[in-house]
């Protein structure tokens, strides 16, 4: 039976540990957030949060544990190859890096903390690893939140992409991002935006791959977002197979969970409770 205690009875501060793990190529630094000891890992009952193309685990800042309050279920939060304090990129991104995400890491991430069956709540490239891993293991993930996903290249996409190259070159930028991923932060950012750039990611296309998830689906986008239009999510509620809701958030950007913060966290918390146990 799915769980939802009253804010009485959860503590105000759930139970964050940290830890490392290796995916069976690299050290990748974990948080584990649990609202109730004890109930990290249970099949079924794990909300795992997958950061953007510039993410970390500090840039959610206090989201998942909000949403681990209100749901009273543990979430897993970790920083992928290349980010954060995760083992530094050794070269390029691939055209495959959100496959090799979606279809070698994660799956040994959960495999390795025991997670059967999850949650996934993916923010732009999350969101999209998110739809690609449900799309090869659907008996895997009871639902999936994506925040900003993008299924195709769009010219929007690319032009914020340039515009943030620029920024980049010519402002504190650089300084910024570092609080975050140390010396990760040039590769980081290098990797993510000349694999975006490239004239052969152009062709990117993963709407191929919808059609597999079948679980609920609840895309969200900011009217305003700088990296894509809501053709991003009508081509993902219209693609997979499973129920699927659009959320549009005006006057929101690419950061939805930050920057209408309270709508955000009440939509998923609603359908994160709708989802059959």
């Amino acid at each position: 039976m799915r769980r939802n205690p009253s804010s009485r009875e959860m503590p105000d501060a759930p139970e964050r540990r940290r830890l490392e793990i290796h995916d069976g190529r690299h050290r990748l630094p974990v948080e584990i957030i649990d609202p109730s000891s004890g109930c990290a890992g249970k099949p079924g009952e794990t909300m795992i949060f997958l950061h953007e193309g510039l993410g970390s685990i500090a840039q959610w800042r206090d989201f998942p544990q909000a949403l681990c309050r209100a749901t009273g279920l543990p979430a897993l939060v970790y920083e992928r190859w290349g980010y954060g304090s995760a083992d530094p990129l050794e070269g390029p991104r691939t055209l495959r890096y959100l496959h090799d995400e979606a279809l070698r890491s994660l799956p040994e991430v959960m495999r390795q903390l025991r997670i059967d069956r999850s949650i996934l709540i993916g923010h732009s490239d999350g969101g999209s690893i998110a739809l690609l891993f449900a799309s090869a293991w659907p008996e895997k993930v009871r639902g999936i939140v994506t925040e900003a996903a993008h299924v195709f290249v769009e010219e929007v996409t690319l032009a914020g992409i340039r515009e943030a190259v620029k920024i980049y070159a010519s402002s504190d930028l650089p300084e910024r991002l570092s609080k975050y991923h140390g010396g990760n932060t040039e590769k980081a950012f290098r990797g993510w935006s000349d694999i975006w750039l490239s004239p052969a990611f152009r062709d990117w296309n993963i709407e191929d791959c919808l059609a597999g998830v079948r679980c609920p689906v609840l895309a969200i986008q900011g009217q305003d977002d700088e990296y894509g239009t809501p053709a991003q999510v009508s081509a993902i509620v219209c693609g997979v197979s499973g129920p699927a809701a659009p959320l549009l958030v005006p006057g929101c950007g690419h950061i939805p969970h930050h920057q209408a913060r309270k709508q955000v966290l009440e939509a998923m918390t609603r359908f994160i409770l709708s989802l059959a146990p």
